[in-house]
């Protein structure tokens, strides 16, 4: 999907690289829920952490908030990783490199022994830590159900600006007169959200949980060139409320030059974003791992498994993936059950990939295949043709004239050849099958699978399919 209008625009401004004076720059953990040292470094105004439950992304969002300074609301590293009677952390680090205006320089907040050390030298800037996963219904949250039966009254109103008003009326999709966050007679230290649509005003202990969390998301001020942390983003919010959230974020970044990192197991966030912006967090038999730039589907694959292959095949899209299916129910169907198809999106998640499957990295057997159209790479293996596979399938079945395709196809013999033939003057190789599709009123991922199909059956040379399929047969074999 093409970035919003307001993603583009970021990522416009981003790209001058005269703006952002204030911003972290990667982080380094070590000794701490399971890192020891990997380094997460933040290339986009936004960036998303996604991975399984406990893979480590709230310990980035922990470990980046505790490498500021940051009044008035000052957090250390113990408040994040606390000894407690079931755990003592000792020899931890959270190594920081931070840019300030022209000059970079890198930061440590250490616990060697019993205390945290190197909170003083810390860099100063405002830091907003949002933590979403814990917004509750105001009636279940500690001491409100109490609050009420004592009989407490409104205190202050404080009430959303216009332009906030029409960010939350924008995310939710409802059309709010009024939106803003009240106390009562009974203290300041519990607000609730209050909302007026059509006349009808009700608070957060009638609210649903997706008003809740957008309405405190918003309540929030966001001080210029901060550093805002938000853990699952996407909480109680429906995708089209996800994807408009993620918009309003992208133009206050925009114009508040913020930071902003979340983590989120959403596919609708994750869309949003430019690939440099998603960065997945991985635990592998060597200990975590994080692989950034993923596609949408890499992740969501990733962390929802149905089936249960005996063997991962990473590939870099949807054609790749159907090629090599085709491929091994050509040689050997036995080894496509086996195994499961992952698309991962950008060419350099799969040299990222490949050098982890080189160390054994993966806790089962994985293989990374590149198109066949870029350069060798550690631990990858390319796929058949020195082109990309569009190149490949049209090419080779275009010299026998197209025979068998029109049958898998179900459309005339003269119709199909000619929308293939009108296909292939197109410069860009990538629509190819999309356009044949849209001229025979076929999906592009069912021509697609036909040519595979016709190519692995009549064009393929042994070597090609065994340059497939014996790798796999290799993973699989105890």
């Amino acid at each position: 999907m093409a970035l919003s209008s307001e993603m583009r625009k970021l990522l416009n401004k981003w790209q001058t690289g005269t703006s952002w004076p204030k911003r972290l720059e990667w982080v380094e953990i070590t000794g701490v829920r399971g890192w020891t040292g990997q380094r997460i470094d933040f290339q986009f105004p936004i960036t998303a952490l996604v991975g399984e439950n406990g893979s480590g992304k709230s310990t980035v969002l922990q470990a980046a908030a505790a490498s500021y300074r940051s009044a008035p609301k000052d957090r250390y590293a113990s408040d994040f990783f606390p000894d407690t009677p079931f755990e003592k952390i000792t020899g931890a680090t959270i190594r920081f490199s931070y840019r300030q205006g022209q000059n970079t320089a890198t930061g440590t907040v250490r616990k060697p022994t019993n205390r945290w050390r190197g909170n003083p030298e810390r860099p100063e800037r405002p830091v907003e830590y949002v933590d979403l996963r814990r917004i509750q219904p105001v009636g279940a949250r500690m001491g409100y159900a109490r609050m009420l039966k004592s009989g407490v009254a409104e205190g202050v109103f404080t009430a959303f600006d216009i332009p906030r008003l029409a960010r939350l009326t924008e995310i939710v999709g409802k059309k709010y007169v009024k939106a803003g966050i009240s106390t009562t007679d009974a203290g300041e230290d519990k607000p609730i959200p209050v909302l007026e649509i059509s006349g009808t005003r009700y608070s957060g202990f009638h609210q649903g949980a997706g008003e809740i969390a957008a309405a405190e998301l918003l309540a929030v001020d966001y001080p210029k060139y901060g550093l805002v942390l938000i853990d699952e983003v996407e909480t109680s919010l429906h995708p089209r409320a996800q994807r408009r959230l993620m918009r309003d974020l992208a133009r206050i970044a925009r114009e508040q030059e913020l930071q902003i990192i979340l983590s989120t197991h959403s596919p609708y966030v994750l869309d949003e974003l430019p690939p440099e912006a998603r960065i997945y967090l991985m635990d592998g038999a060597a200990g975590k791992a994080a692989v950034v730039g993923v596609s949408p589907d890499f992740a969501m694959t990733r962390m929802d498994e149905e089936q249960h292959p005996e063997c991962d095949i990473y590939v870099e899209d949807v054609r790749a993936e159907i090629l090599i299916a085709e491929s091994l129910a050509r040689i050997d169907r036995d080894l496509l059950s086996r195994s499961k198809i992952i698309p991962f999106g950008a060419a350099s998640v799969g040299v990222a990939l490949g050098q982890m499957a080189s160390q054994n990295r993966f806790p089962r057997p994985s293989l990374v295949f590149l198109d066949g159209d870029q350069s060798a790479s550690a631990g990858c293996i390319l796929l058949p043709g020195d082109e990309a596979p569009e190149r490949v399938v049209f090419e080779a079945l275009h010299n026998i004239q197209w025979v068998g395709v029109p049958e898998r196809i179900g459309r005339a013999a003269s119709e199909t050849i000619d929308a293939l033939n009108q296909a292939m003057s197109s410069i860009d190789h990538h629509k190819w099958p999309n356009e044949v599709g849209d001229k025979l009123a076929v999906g592009g991922n069912i021509v697609w699978q036909a040519l595979c199909s016709a190519w692995a059956e009549k064009c393929a040379s042994q070597s090609d399919l065994d340059g497939i399929a014996l790798p796999v047969r290799d993973a699989l074999s105890p």
